[in-house]
């Protein structure tokens, strides 16, 4: 039966990126920081995008960041396309794609905790993500991954990360951001994960990747994504020594099913329960 291994990722790895790439992506990082500051924990009001009776917020700090971003992009990468959360897409002439998630975890955003992201990913022509930052200002945490590899920057430390060495659920930590917005199968699936698992945490929306990569948490699954919420997030996973596959075991490609995990190991554990409910 057909796996992802590392060795999938290896053409990712050792591709060449434009060399103002990296130093684009902190400069838009930089910028929505500077744009979203004023309004954590300082929301006059909250918008819904939806209009069928469900919720889906969206804030002024949400727009204000992603127009910052875009107006980077119009400075540094003009030729580059676009395709962002609150102001859609924007074709290009490069071959490269910038997926841009203003605050990923609005909802905690809007409850005043510091487990929204800023979210930065890079994608080719042939849709791969090929670079990527989750960048959290509250705790000055920012993750960076793409082909050398991925590292964090904090106030005190500046170095590589690397996931933990877990190889099975029983003694893994997982995560998802909401259980309830899996369909029934899919929530069959995760229950049996759950069951399996040594710790589970909800509500962390990007920010369970990036400690997936940092090594504090060894397991992620989730479904119903859309491109721009997981671009940053697979460089930088798989920079880290970790497996990102959708769940039929497929390299992932933004959007969709998804499950990342530390080990081989553990991701085949997780694929037994996963896979069935694949779409």
């Amino acid at each position: 039966m057909t796996q992802v291994t590392q060795t999938d990722y290896a053409h990712l790895m050792s591709r060449d990126l434009p060399s103002d790439i990296r130093a684009t992506a902190l400069a838009m990082a930089n910028a929505a920081r500077l744009a979203i500051a004023p309004y954590f924990r300082a929301l006059d009001t909250v918008d819904n995008k939806k209009s069928d009776g469900h919720f889906d917020p969206v804030t002024a700090a949400d727009r204000a960041a992603e127009r910052a971003m875009r107006h980077i992009l119009s400075q540094q990468r003009p030729d580059d396309g676009i395709l962002g959360e609150e102001y859609g897409a924007e074709a290009g002439s490069t071959g490269w794609t910038w997926y841009l998630d203003p605050i990923d975890g609005t909802r905690a955003f809007i409850a005043g905790l510091p487990v929204w992201t800023t979210l930065i990913g890079l994608v080719d022509e042939d849709q791969n993500a090929v670079f990527g930052v989750i960048d959290q200002p509250v705790l000055n945490e920012r993750y960076i991954g793409g082909p050398d590899g991925s590292e964090l920057h904090t106030e005190t430390y500046q170095g590589p990360l690397h996931v933990s060495a877990c190889q099975t659920l029983q003694k893994a930590v997982i995560a998802s951001t909401d259980p309830f917005i899996l369909s029934k199968t899919e929530q069959t699936a995760w229950s049996q994960l759950h069951n399996s698992a040594r710790i589970v945490r909800y509500g962390l929306d990007a920010y369970a990747y990036a400690r997936l990569a940092a090594g504090t948490i060894d397991l992620v699954a989730e479904a119903g994504l859309q491109p721009y919420d997981t671009a940053a997030l697979l460089p930088i996973i798989r920079g880290a020594g970790g497996l990102a596959c959708d769940w039929q075991g497929q390299p992932a490609r933004p959007g969709g099913q998804l499950v990342c995990a530390a080990s081989q190991n553990l991701l085949d554990e997780a694929l037994i329960s996963l896979r069935p409910c694949a779409v």
